[in-house]
C-alpha cells in the first residue's frame, strides 16, 4: 500500500459498489485507486471472480485480484429483509451507487434510484447492464462475448478469419467499465457544482457500437448514405504485424513525410513515385496494395535494425511483446507500472500501477484486496449498527464476517 500526503482526487466520496465480475467493479476499483472509499457489497458466496483463476487460498483467485483492490468487502443477503435494510442504511449515506442488475431483478430487489433517492437525494444511482432499459432486449442476459457478437467487433474479425471470432481479451466489459467511470464522474462534477444526485445508465451494448462506428459508419454517416459502411484502411487483410526475419513488427508510416523516409531506409526509391502512395487518401484507396509492400520490406530485415532505423526517422514502430515480456518491459520498469505488496493473507502478489497520474490528487494502491466479509461488522458499524445488531445479522444469514 502507499502512503501519500496529499489525498486522491474522490477522497470523501463514498462508493456502495454491488456489482460482480468486471464491468462494474473495474470501474469501481479505479474510483478507489483515485481515493473513493469503495465498500463492496457481495453474497454470502461472493464474486464470481473469486474463484476464477490461480489462486493460493479459496476466494481470493487473481482475476479477483485484479479488479478489486482499494475496497472493503461487507456481505448483505440482499434476498432478506434484513439484508436489503442494511443496504438502504449504507446507501443512506453514499455518493455513488453502482449495480449490475438488469431492470426486471433490479426492480424485484427494490434496488430502484426511486427508492434510495427519497433518503438521499444527493445520490448518483448507476445501471449497468447489457442493453438500454427501455428497449425489446432490456432484460437479456449480457457477457463479453454476447456483446461481442451484437456490437459488431465479432464480426470484424472476419477480416483475418475464415469466421467471426471474438477479441481475447473483455473488450465489452472494459471499454464499457471506462464510460461508467466518465458517466460517475462526470454526475460527481454536475452534483458538486450545485445540481442533483441523478440515476445513470450505462449500456454494454449501445456503448459499443458507439465505439465501433466512430470510424466504420462510414458512408452511413450520411443520409442517404455516401458510400458504404466501413474504414477500408482497417478492413484490410494486409494490416497486422509483420513478419521480420527473427520475429514480428507492427509498422505504421502514417504522413507523407513518414513514406518518404521509410522508402529512403527500405531503399525503395522506385515506390515513393508511385501514384499509390502519393497522400493518405490514394494510400488509403489502395491499402490492400500498399500493406502488401509493407509486409514484403519489413521480412527482409531483423527487427532490432528497422525498430533503430525506424524510430530514429521518426516513423512509429514497435516490436510485437507477448503477454510474458510485458513483465520485464523496460518502459513499465523504468515507470514503476508493475507493483508488488504483502498481501495479509495471499502473500507477495503483483498489481498494476494506476495508469492516470496526478500532480495534487496523486492515485494509489491504498489498500489491498479484501477477503470475503473482511469488513463486514466494520461497515455495518458505520451504518449505526450496535455489536448485538450486527451478530443478530450474522446469526440470520442476512450478512457473515470473513471465515
Amino acid at each position: 500500500m502507499t502512503k501519500l500526503e496529499a489525498p486522491g482526487a474522490l477522497d470523501g466520496i463514498r462508493v456502495i459498489d454491488l456489482s460482480t465480475v468486471v464491468l462494474g467493479p473495474w470501474a469501481a476499483q479505479m474510483m478507489g485507486d483515485m481515493g473513493a472509499d469503495v465498500i463492496k457489497v457481495e453474497t454470502p458466496e461472493g464474486d464470481m471472480t473469486r474463484y476464477a483463476g490461480p489462486s493460493r487460498n479459496k476466494g481470493m483467485a487473481a482475476f479477483f485480484l485484479g479488479t478489486n483492490r482499494n475496497k472493503r468487502s461487507v456481505v448483505l443477503n440482499l434476498r432478506s429483509a434484513e439484508g436489503q435494510e442494511a443496504l438502504a442504511r449504507l446507501v443512506a449515506g453514499a455518493d455513488v451507487l453502482l449495480h449490475n442488475f438488469r431492470p426486471k431483478v433490479a426492480a424485484k430487489l427494490g434496488i430502484t434510484h426511486d427508492r434510495f433517492a427519497k433518503d438521499n437525494p444527493r445520490l448518483i444511482y448507476c445501471a449497468t447492464y447489457g442493453f438500454r432499459g427501455d428497449g425489446p432486449m432490456a432484460d437479456n442476459a449480457a457477457y463479453d462475448d454476447i456483446i461481442q457478437a451484437a456490437s459488431g467487433v465479432a464480426d470484424l474479425q472476419t477480416v483475418t478469419s475464415d469466421q467471426p471470432r471474438f477479441v481475447p481479451t473483455i473488450m465489452a466489459d472494459k471499454t464499457s467499465s471506462l464510460a461508467l467511470l466518465s458517466a460517475v464522474l462526470a454526475a460527481i462534477i454536475h452534483r458538486e457544482r450545485g445540481g442533483s444526485g441523478q440515476a445513470i445508465e450505462v449500456p454494454m451494448f449501445e456503448t459499443m457500437v458507439d465505439f465501433v462506428m466512430v470510424e466504420h459508419l462510414a458512408g452511413a454517416a450520411f443520409d442517404p448514405p455516401e458510400g458504404g459502411m466501413g474504414y477500408q484502411r482497417l478492413l484490410n487483410t494486409m494490416r497486422k504485424p509483420y513478419a521480420t526475419t527473427d520475429g514480428y513488427l507492427a509498422v505504421l508510416p502514417y504522413t507523407d513525410a513518414n513514406w518518404r523516409d521509410f522508402f529512403r531506409i527500405a531503399d525503395r526509391g522506385d515506390l515513393a513515385a508511385d501514384p499509390r502512395f502519393k497522400d493518405h487518401a490514394t494510400r488509403i484507396a489502395h491499402s490492400q496494395e500498399v500493406y502488401g509492400f509493407l509486409a514484403e520490406i519489413v521480412a527482409t530485415r531483423a527487427t532490432a535494425e528497422w525498430e533503430r532505423d525506424l524510430a530514429k526517422a521518426g516513423i512509429p514502430v514497435q516490436a510485437v511483446l507477448s503477454k510474458e515480456d510485458l513483465l520485464t518491459n523496460e518502459q513499465l520498469l523504468a515507470t514503476g507500472f508493475w507493483r508488488f505488496a504483502e498481501h495479509p493473507t495471499e502473500g507477495r502478489i503483483r498489481m498494476t500501477d494506476p495508469p492516470a497520474r496526478f500532480s495534487a490528487s496523486p492515485s494509489a494502491i491504498r489498500r489491498l484486496q479484501p477477503r470475503l466479509g473482511e469488513h463486514s461488522a466494520e461497515i455495518l458499524g458505520e451504518a449505526g449498527y450496535t455489536a448485538d445488531e450486527i451478530a443478530a445479522l450474522f446469526a440470520a444469514g442476512a450478512s457473515k464476517p470473513a471465515a
